[in-house]
């Protein structure tokens, strides 16, 4: 195990997890929630590389983004790892800094939280969001209805773009079927044009590869579609570090990219409130600085 996570394991009894496999594939994560006072959910994996895999196979596999995949594992070749190589699998994280409730959408993450603090439980998935220039909007919204084996409607300016680059028309309508980019299933936010939905391009879960729309994993979609009421409550926030005070005084923090421009502008800028949490110890500023310029998104604890 990574020895900057080596210490997350000690919180499998607590926190990590139920998990629900089909044909070795991770299609559910359940986390229990931690008391309130603390952030730290799941526990670090890792994967020893055999023959044919690859990063997209494996982030499927342990349902995990393929970018948060990456970025665990810097100077491994995501298309043909090294046999018996170990890959980390980044299934610890520290929840964002929000109420407990509903759907949340942590950007810098690409991960969707699914509250249920009735129940004591969160459910954390892997989602695509918009790429540059067509960014995921933050807001605050909910989900105003559900619709299965959607109609895919690309807007007006999706077909202007499409012809710029392909020099043809694209079609205005394309319905339920393996060629919908929607998948079998969508959820809208409130009155805008914006979904939750499935995808028939897995290789954008993970990724920053829509127009603005959040993709799921077929599985995953058809979970959520089936269990989330409407009108329920989804926020889409941008939280690339977070830090919590975890049990026996550990301090933990998370490092994600930015995404949006003013805090891509500041990447390099740590804040007064880091700086704090953090500390004055010379050699945790040595370990830590470079994960800042080139974070791996993982939970790291500095110690007490």
């Amino acid at each position: 195990m990574n020895s900057n996570n080596k210490f997350l394991g000690h919180f499998a009894c607590f926190s990590f997890i139920t998990l629900f496999f089909v044909s070795n594939l991770i299609y559910a994560t359940e986390y229990e929630l931690p008391a309130k006072d603390f952030r730290l959910i799941g526990v670090d994996q890792n994967h020893k590389v055999i023959k044919g895999d690859y990063f997209q196979k494996i982030a499927e596999q342990y349902n995990v983004g393929f970018l948060a995949l990456m970025a665990a594992n810097p100077g491994i070749d995501p298309f043909l790892p090294e046999l018996d190589s170990d890959i980390v699998i980044p299934s610890a994280m520290l929840l964002p800094y929000i109420k407990r409730e509903g759907i949340v959408i942590n950007l810098p993450e690409l991960r969707l939280y699914y509250f249920l603090p009735q129940e004591n439980k969160v459910h954390v998935f892997p989602v695509g969001i918009g790429r540059e220039g067509l960014e995921t909007p933050k807001v605050t919204s909910y989900i105003s209805s559900k619709r299965k084996d959607p109609i895919w409607r690309p807007t007006v300016a999706m077909r202007q773009r499409y012809f710029e680059e392909h020099g043809k028309a694209m079609l205005k309508e394309i319905v339920a079927g393996p060629s919908n980019p929607f998948g079998k299933y969508a959820l809208r936010l409130g009155k805008s044009e914006y979904l939750i939905h499935g995808t028939n391009q897995r290789f954008g879960i993970g990724m920053r590869a829509s127009s603005g729309c959040i993709r799921m994993f077929d599985d995953d979609i058809k979970w959520l579609f089936e269990n989330i009421p409407l009108n329920t409550k989804v926020r889409i926030i941008e939280q690339p570090i977070k830090m919590s005070y975890e049990s026996g005084g550990r301090r933990v923090i998370e490092i994600h990219s930015p995404l949006t421009i003013e805090n891509i502008a500041q990447k390099n800028t740590i804040t007064s409130a880091v700086k704090r949490f953090v500390g004055k110890s010379n050699s945790v500023w040595k370990k830590l600085t470079p994960m800042f310029d080139k974070p791996q998104g993982l939970a790291i604890e500095l110690g007490q």
